[in-house]
């Protein structure tokens, strides 16, 4: 089990950008596959962005071009910087952790470990 906490979240204008990030502790981070995923009121949990144990990246279609994870397994920690933000991206941010699996994982329950969440809103 690995105990992750996210910070970085806040206010801002559409247009805006912002840098999440996600320390992890407990378990050897490299071992892992991190992901982040979003939910906005009255909808269901979404993924947003993946890196894999190995760097291979993917991308929810929504943010493509606009987002970008990245990690520094030095300091146990994932990023998501957020550019060109827009009201629709208003929601709270989790990071979540996969021991298992690799390639493309977008089901939340493929997910072992979560984070608290931090919540984005992006005002027009």
């Amino acid at each position: 089990q690995v105990q992750l906490v996210e910070s970085g979240g806040g206010l801002v204008q559409a247009g805006g950008s912002l840098r999440l990030s996600c320390a992890a502790s407990g378990r050897t981070f490299t071992r892992y596959s991190m992901g982040w995923f979003r939910q906005a009121p009255g909808k269901e949990r979404e993924f947003v962005a993946r890196i894999t144990r190995y760097d291979s990246i993917y991308y929810a279609d929504s943010v493509k071009g606009r987002f970008t994870i990245s990690r520094d397994n030095a300091k146990n920690t994932v990023y998501l910087q957020m550019n060109s933000l827009k009201p629709e991206d208003t929601a709270v941010y989790f990071c979540a952790a996969d021991p298992v699996y690799m390639g493309r994982v977008v089901a939340v329950h493929e997910y072992a470990d979560w984070g608290q969440g931090t919540q984005v809103t992006v005002s027009s």
